[in-house]
């Protein structure tokens, strides 16, 4: 009989969850690993008051460290974590790069392994400026080089690191079985009134890679269309600005965060159609969470976004062809649309099977002796037509697709 793994869980704000993918994917972690392995998570001491803080969560051990875990402070909150695990730690399942320049040593001068999850394509993120976006590359580039197994969520992302650093990552999704359909209430129906006829939905951050104000650009010109929009407003001058402009129009309805699981699932499995405007990084949690839902999706037009419905939801690329969609698209099409993204969600984002991922590629890494447990990659050059390349989003690559395989032992 084996006995358990020490895992570190590192780049997450804490537990309980309530703030993003990254944490809801460690509390189910949690609740279907906890037996398998002795689990520690790393907390931001900022984000739970000393009432809030605890010394575990279902079995796994809770550290707090005096730092926000997102922004400028997260290398410092991730740099830590990694000095601290690996002093009784296994493995080290480092969730995001911000900690990234700290692996080269880890892997030099201990015998932990680590598995990294690169979250998407940090650096091309718009809210970054140049400086931060050239350290998160070369964060990137170090956790990809020095981690005995990578992680993507997407297809597309897997495609991303095969081609920038010539090594397979393992893809695992996100899950989003956690959202339940929820009947509206009275005191529902009362408090939101747009929920007597079709809107249309939407929940993220207030960032301008979610475009937020192309879809309330588009929208301010349905007026007869409902839009429910809820966000962290008052985080950002762009959300501030954008509550400012648009929050008098009234079709639409800019709601503030709402924590509540049930009355969030409320307004959301009750819309007509689930807008989502993420244009950057890998699988998005409230993307997958509303296709568990069984809503009809029309997302932006990037690659993430096809890949996680397998180019079978709507797209649109600007204000206008979002309009289109929504002015003309039947009732039945949205319907069978959302029939189909959650015969997409039953199959691959379930909490359960994400776990048994996760706790294959644990016991995989920690089990081989080589420091060197990464497969290669070697490149199969061949020539696609431009069409087919921008088709698939991968036009910013040149005109050559790299096509790989495992390098054999």
């Amino acid at each position: 009989m084996s006995t358990k793994k020490k895992v570190a869980i590192i780049g997450t704000v804490g537990l309980p969850a309530c703030y993003g993918g990254f944490e809801t994917l460690t509390a189910y972690l949690v609740k279907h690993l906890h037996q398998e392995h002795d689990l520690t998570v790393y907390c931001s001491g900022k984000k739970y008051s000393k009432a809030e803080r605890r010394s575990h969560y279902e079995s796994a051990k809770l550290v707090y460290l005096p730092f926000e875990a997102n922004g400028a402070q997260s290398i410092i909150y991730d740099c830590l974590s990694i000095l601290h695990a690996v002093l009784f730690a296994d493995v080290l399942l480092i969730l995001g790069v911000p900690g990234g320049i700290l692996l080269p040593f880890v892997k030099w001068f201990t015998n932990k392994k680590i598995i990294i999850s690169i979250d998407g394509i940090e650096w091309r993120r718009d809210k970054w400026n140049r400086y931060a976006k050239w350290f998160l590359r070369w964060s990137e580039s170090l956790a990809v080089r020095f981690s005995h197994a990578d992680i993507s969520d997407n297809d597309a992302i897997q495609n991303y690191t095969a081609r920038a650093y010539s090594t397979r990552s393992r893809v695992i999704e996100y899950g989003g079985d956690h959202a339940r359909k929820q009947s509206i209430t009275d005191a529902a129906r009362e408090k939101y009134p747009f929920l007597a006829q079709p809107y249309a939905f939407k929940v993220c951050r207030i960032e301008p890679e979610n475009n937020v104000h192309l879809v309330l650009g588009a929208f301010a010109e349905l007026p007869s269309y409902p839009f429910v929009l809820v966000g962290n407003w008052n985080n950002s001058a762009y959300g501030r600005q954008l509550r400012q402009e648009f929050g008098q129009c009234p079709n639409l309805h800019l709601l503030d965060p709402i924590y509540d699981q049930t009355q969030l699932d409320i307004l959301r499995s009750n819309c007509h159609v689930y807008v989502h405007g993420h244009s950057a990084g890998g699988t998005n949690p409230s993307l997958v969470e509303a296709m568990c839902l069984g809503l009809p999706v029309l997302a932006f037009d990037v690659s993430f976004n096809k890949a996680t419905t397998e180019h079978k939801a709507v797209y649109f690329s600007d204000k206008a062809e979002l309009k289109k969609h929504i002015a003309e698209t039947r009732i039945r099409t949205w319907k069978a649309l959302g029939q189909e993204m959650q015969a997409i969600a039953d199959r691959r984002y379930n909490w359960a099977v994400i776990a048994k991922k996760y706790n294959y590629l644990i016991n995989k890494v920690y089990s081989t002796k080589s420091q060197e447990a990464k497969a290669g990659l070697r490149p199969q050059l061949s020539y696609l037509p431009a069409t087919e390349l921008v088709q698939h989003q991968l036009g910013q690559y040149g005109a050559l697709n790299m096509f790989y395989e495992e390098t054999k032992a």
